[in-house]
């Protein structure tokens, strides 16, 4: 069976995690990647430990089902050998400030000029027009600047970071994703090419659909403490043993569930809303340890679940149910064990099998397919335009 993307190429010149995990949910779904490094400055996520072959972990993960081509972006040849890439690939997918793939000579309006019907995606914190499409920033410069901060944490001790990267992930990784399948059926039609301004803090306020939609509407703007985010009985709670409970019964028959599992029948009727039984809730989940209310809560429906680390999620339902585990393997065939495509379809789960490649592993095959001879291939590598492929 054909994977949902089989046919689609792209070329993926982003690094660090809101590009390559983008593209790597394209590689699980069967899209034909070469991630190209500049050779001078690779994806520092390389590094991060632990390695598995001599590839870091994290590389690993981000990067499986992609081919590596490792290349002096800054060299006159370069050019050249993207060039050459780019009339036969679909999609060029980058992550650098405005500007800096133009200078290279590889930027959407030279590219276009090589394949008129190339879809190129510019991925970036702040997009490319306006006065901080320049700026640097990270995962927590987007989520402040796009207003989500100030509703986020509690009153007493303001914003609050998160344990995974919202905005590189929900907004930037996923609409880069979203738009480029968007651009691709479009161009099936039309036979044109886009070219595509996905800005990281854009998508997130986006996604503060339940603050903002009032506010813009005319209502007051929002602010930290509603139902949320600490404004009512919505919340998580230490038990006996300091583990946590996440409570959120905000429908009225599942309060009432709630209340009653916890011996606290008597102000079910007052709702979730009445901030002044909060203590009271509290003093009830703390008087017992986390597998008392596991056990409690498995059989009353009442949205309230256990937080569970990371060892804890992936061995216990839902997760160790819907094969959100998978084993992958590395090009000398060790295998590893790698999170799953969340998308599952009837017809298969679809996950690239082959985990990211050491720098410039497949430098000779992707050249080598474009034409060029042995030799061309090592006078490249000479004169530094290749960096040195590696297994």
């Amino acid at each position: 069976m054909p994977k949902p993307l089989e046919g689609m190429k792209i070329l993926d010149f982003t690094y660090l995690l809101p590009g390559p995990f983008g593209t790597m949910m394209l590689a699980d779904l069967g899209a034909d990647i070469i991630k190209v490094e500049n050779s001078e400055a690779p994806d520092i996520v390389r590094l991060l430990p632990p390695h598995v072959d001599e590839v870091g972990a994290i590389y690993a993960h981000l990067n499986r089902g992609k081919k590596s081509l490792s290349i002096n972006m800054k060299h006159d040849a370069a050019r050249g050998v993207i060039y050459r890439l780019v009339k036969d690939y679909d999609v060029v997918i980058e992550q650098f400030r405005p500007g800096t793939m133009d200078r290279l000579g590889i930027g959407y309006k030279q590219l276009s000029q090589v394949n008129p019907s190339i879809i190129y995606c510019s991925l970036t914190g702040y997009g490319q027009t306006g006065s901080y499409a320049d700026r640097a920033g990270h995962d927590i410069n987007y989520m402040a600047l796009s207003g989500v901060e100030s509703i986020s944490g509690r009153k007493d001790t303001g914003p609050v970071l998160t344990g995974i990267q919202v905005a590189d992930l929900a907004s930037g990784a996923k609409n880069a994703a979203i738009g480029i399948m968007a651009a691709y059926i479009n161009r099936t039609r039309t036979g044109k090419g886009d070219c595509l301004d996905v800005s990281i803090t854009d998508g997130v306020f986006s996604m503060s659909v339940f603050a903002t939609a009032g506010y813009l509407a005319g209502g007051k703007e929002p602010v930290r403490g509603d139902l949320l985010s600490g404004g009512a009985l919505y919340d998580f709670y230490v038990t006996a043993d300091g583990g946590y409970l996440s409570v959120g019964p905000i429908e009225q028959k599942f309060f009432a569930a709630f209340c009653d599992c916890i011996g606290c029948g008597d102000i079910a009727h007052t709702g979730i809303m009445n901030w002044n039984n909060k203590e009271r809730v509290a003093r009830a989940i703390a008087e017992k340890p986390l597998s008392h209310w596991r056990e409690v809560f498995r059989k009353c429906d009442a949205c309230v679940e256990p937080v569970y680390t990371i060892g804890e999620a992936v061995s216990n339902p839902p997760l160790s149910e819907r094969d959100m585990v998978v084993p992958v393997r590395t090009v000398l065939g060790k295998e590893v064990k790698q999170i799953g495509n969340p998308i599952k379809f009837r017809s298969g789960h679809y996950y690239a099998p082959v985990a990211g490649v050491a720098l410039g592993y497949h430098n000779e095959e992707i050249l080598s397919a474009l034409g060029y001879s042995g030799d061309e291939i090592s006078n490249l590598m000479e004169s530094g335009c290749l960096g040195c492929g590696t297994p």
